[in-house]
């Protein structure tokens, strides 16, 4: 292991290691229930099935992360890219989910060859800092309000489109509210693994109100994969229409998991000369954890930023990234739990809000006081909710943001690649209307 990882010359050791990974674990297994929940009982598609396809998935591209990359960053389907996969391609645009996973294969695919060439690095140099920052503090606030909306605390009105529930203190709504405060203590207290920890503590106040059934066992055998498995429509994802959603697939992979290896990383100091050593290989396993993951069954695979957990406990190798990988798989034999969990909303929407408030996090990032950077930024931050698409989002702000530089005499300083892109947004609206 010493001479697999380079332990010494990190200046760790396997037990070290195994500790992070397993902090790691335990920081983002929320995912577990929080996918099955979107993809399988909102998206429609099988619950068991996506369970072992978000564990399995997680597995595959953490552990090449380890092993190709040598880095101590774990991998699961991404928060965000789920709620768009689910709630604009699925049911806001219609499209079946076969085809939609055909979407985000073709994504990875496309991730793998700019990996492979020096486009990647373009793309990530060309995009505006500030719209990067914008497109994640956006899908923060798209992710937040769905987690309000599925908890039934943010309802439709006819009068001003969304409202606050007239009646909060329904058991469901009282238990999603208890969950919260409880997960925000926790993570004050910097509690290692406290939005799962927090959605067990709601849980058993759920079953102990009545709220949540009691799960029918905690061990039993992983459901079949076969619903999901090589499921994907490819043929279908290649119709026109559907360019920008794999466009949004691609885009928020890409600049998520740049933005995620360079802060771990830096976090971890592994950083050289303010470059990342071994890029190439860590943003190869992300694509394949991708392409896997959607043949698997599931949304886009990236990084996690709560790989920071992680290396905060001490770990420094690809060998936290393997043990993360391993609870991953173990994982596997709870589903008992995560059927009888992840179903209800009170325990799911606490974890979407809490990582809603850490994603909201870039908008310090943008500068405000530049208002051909800020409007564009804003907007995008604005349309994702309001819309409910993070592509709308995506696309206004990638429309606006030339459009302000050339009116404040910068347009020069615009890359060639943003007005095209631009021009493809704008003709995607005019010729096929919302996104």
């Amino acid at each position: 292991m010493d001479r697999l990882f380079r332990l010494a010359e990190s200046g760790t050791n396997w037990r070290r290691e195994v500790l992070a990974g397993t902090t790691t674990f335990l920081t983002m297994a929320y995912i577990l229930l929080v996918n099955p929940f979107m993809l399988g009982q909102e998206a429609g598609m099988d619950f068991g099935a996506v369970f072992v396809a978000t564990a399995i998935a997680s597995a595959i591209g953490t552990l090449l992360m380890g092993l190709l990359a040598n880095y101590p960053i774990a991998l699961a389907p991404g928060m965000g890219l789920n709620a768009y996969f689910t709630y604009t391609v699925v049911q806001g645009m219609g499209i079946p989910w076969q085809t939609a996973l055909g979407a985000v294969f073709i994504s990875g695919v496309i991730f793998l060859l700019l990996t492979a060439t020096r486009i990647r690095e373009m793309i990530i140099n060309v995009i505006p800092s500030g719209l990067k920052h914008a497109v994640s503090a956006g899908i923060g606030l798209f992710i937040a309000f769905i987690g309000l909306k599925n908890a039934q605390i943010i309802v439709g009105s006819e009068a001003t489109f969304v409202a606050l529930n007239p009646d909060l203190f329904q058991k469901e709504i009282l238990l999603t509210l208890f969950g919260l405060v409880v997960t925000v203590l926790l993570m004050i207290r910097k509690v290692r693994g406290a939005v799962l920890l927090g959605m067990l503590v709601t849980a058993v106040v759920g079953m102990i109100s009545g709220v949540v059934a009691a799960p029918k066992g905690i061990f039993s055998a992983p459901p079949s994969l076969a619903p999901t498995f090589m499921k994907m429509d490819i043929a279908g994802a290649l119709d026109i229409g559907l360019f920008t959603v794999i466009f949004a697939f691609l885009f928020v992979d890409l600049f998520d998991t740049a933005g995620t290896l360079v802060g771990v990383s830096s976090q971890a100091g592994l950083l050289k000369d303010n470059k990342l050593p071994r890029a190439g290989r860590a943003l190869t396993a992300d694509s394949l954890a991708t392409i896997s993951g959607a043949a698997l069954g599931t949304s886009t695979v990236t990084s996690y930023i709560e790989s920071s957990a992680g290396v905060a406990a001490g770990g420094r190798t690809g060998l936290t990234a393997v043990t993360t990988a391993g609870w991953f798989l173990v994982a596997l034999f709870f589903f008992p739990l995560v059927e009888s969990f992840a179903s209800v909303a009170a325990i799911t929407s606490p974890a979407l809000i809490i990582v809603g408030v850490l994603m909201a996090g870039s908008l310090r990032e943008i500068d405000w006081k530049d208002l051909s950077e800020a409007v564009p930024a804003f907007l995008t931050v604005l349309m994702m909710p309001l819309s409910f698409s993070i592509a709308t989002g995506i696309a206004i702000g990638f429309i606006l943001y030339p459009i302000g530089k050339i009116f404040a005499g910068k347009g020069r300083q615009v890359h060639p690649i943003m007005y095209v892109l631009a021009v493809l947004f704008i003709t995607r609206f005019a010729f096929l209307g919302a996104i």
